[in-house]
């Protein structure tokens, strides 16, 4: 009886040993996924859109300042005029600079808030059917995953999406 006590003691521990871990590259994934890939265009475009009227009016403010520079010393009566319509025009870029900065962040957030859910349930999924105790994201930074202990998941987090579609 001491024997057969004294076996389930020693083979206890190797017991919780036997957890499985899996790691995935989310970033890897997610750069994949059909959803990522269209909001990261409609991203870019409105970027870009921004940067054109940006640039617009950085081209009209520049060119006001250097006509305003020219003529300044022959402008008397209209010299305050300019100088007020110059730092409106400055102070009218300076606020669609932050709007536009604030409008991208709010739109990137809504529109990976989705996608970051479906993968986050797609591995979630993944770790129940495969009884994992851990999936560890590897993009993260953390420094070191074991191959040997951890199995990559990667894979089957795409099957996994595919099959959500």
């Amino acid at each position: 009886m001491k024997k057969i006590l004294l076996m389930m003691l020693m083979f206890a521990p190797l017991a919780t040993f036997a957890q499985k871990f899996g790691h995935i590259n989310a970033q890897e994934v997610m750069s994949q996924m059909p959803e990522f890939i269209k909001a990261r265009g409609e991203m870019e475009a409105k970027a870009k859109q921004f940067e054109n009227d940006l640039k617009a009016m950085q081209d009209e403010l520049q060119r006001k300042s250097q006509d305003y520079e020219k003529n300044k010393s022959t402008m008397n009566a209209t010299k305050q005029e300019t100088e007020n319509e110059l730092n409106g025009l400055y102070q009218k870029y300076q606020q669609a600079l932050q709007d536009n900065q604030q409008t991208l962040s709010k739109e990137q957030q809504e529109k990976m808030q989705p996608i970051t859910t479906k993968l986050v349930n797609a591995i979630k999924a993944v770790g129940k059917a495969g009884g994992y105790v851990y999936i560890m994201d590897v993009s993260s930074g953390i420094p070191y995953i074991s191959d040997t202990l951890s199995k990559d998941v990667t894979a089957e987090v795409k099957a996994q999406l595919n099959k959500l579609k």
